[in-house]
């Protein structure tokens, strides 16, 4: 949808260079997976500065003596810190050179004021079911504070389109610590999806502009397709490819997945707008016979 509304606004961009900038998203939303996993690392790392803070007192406290930097200093960090595929997977992205430390400070203590992380201090608990409960409120404050939405958002704008889908995969990969070998290659972007459906998709609303436009303007009636909003023609053009071109994807999954997409990108009408002409559309081509889906119940009466 981004890269079609990218056409839309500069006409010489080409399908070539449009599937290009497609393929560069793709591979953006993984390197943003890494680099929230880097921070999320850098954090627990910063327990050793508090550590060695703590020790260097004139008078340290009772509570600074048994200070142990538990949270980087236990397993399932360590598994992350020790597996050298990740570790060249964040040099070959150049993920260190957009760490900041003020912010990986501000972000460690922040949370060091939380009862999670009091709990861990007292170490009364040092399974790893506890160390992954508790990682895992350290990500949730992390993805919380606005020191780590701002970083995320100042060196990857795509970060609001990817959040759930970002922290989806790293809260899987905090639930499976420790881990060992290339875990992170299961969150790359399955190239099936890329390609056999993302590209495909892409190609043909670009090479089949002009019929589609032609199938939705009769069930628009009174709207003038030209003063649509770019966002709602596009979206049409999409899902009328899916209903069309991807037998194995159910109308009714083409019909909410695209009224939803319409509540994020477009018009507050739009989603009313989008669930009627897609309705009418679907009926269209039902009654000529141009869907065609594999299995049973993939087509709604």
């Amino acid at each position: 949808m981004q890269v079609l509304y990218a056409m839309s606004r500069d006409g010489e961009l080409t399908p070539q260079q449009a599937t290009r900038l497609y393929r560069q998203s793709i591979k953006k939303s993984y390197e943003l997976y890494l680099f929230n996993l880097l921070q999320f690392l850098k954090v627990t790392e910063y327990a050793k500065e508090d550590h060695k803070r703590r020790q260097s007192k004139l008078r340290p406290s009772d509570e600074d003596k048994k200070f142990k930097p538990l949270l980087f200093e236990n397993p399932l960090v360590q598994s992350l810190v020790e597996n050298h595929g990740l570790q060249q997977q964040f040099r070959k992205h150049h993920l260190n050179d957009l760490i900041d430390e003020d912010n990986t400070r501000l972000l460690y203590n922040d949370f060091a004021k939380t009862e999670a992380y009091s709990e861990l201090v007292d170490a009364k608990d040092n399974s790893f079911d506890f160390y992954r409960k508790t990682l895992l409120q350290l990500y949730k404050a992390c993805v919380a504070s606005e020191h780590f939405t701002d970083l995320m958002e100042d060196n990857y704008m795509s970060w609001i389109d990817d959040k759930s889908l970002v922290v989806g995969a790293m809260k899987k990969t905090i639930k499976a610590l420790p881990v060992e070998g290339d875990f992170y290659n299961e969150h790359f972007p399955d190239e099936e999806a890329v390609t056999e459906f993302g590209e495909h998709l892409l190609k043909e609303v670009i090479d089949r502009n002009d019929e589609f436009l032609k199938i939705i303007e009769p069930t628009l009636k009174n709207w003038d397709a030209d003063r649509l909003a770019v966002i709602d023609m596009i979206l049409l053009k999409m899902a009328l490819c899916e209903l069309l071109d991807f037998p194995t994807i159910p109308t009714k999954v083409t019909l909410n997945e695209f009224v939803e997409i319409s509540k994020l990108y477009s018009t507050p009408k739009s989603k009313d707008f989008i669930n009627g002409i897609l309705d009418k559309l679907m009926k269209q081509l039902n009654k000529e016979g141009k869907i065609v889906k594999e299995g049973r119940g993939l087509i709604d009466e």
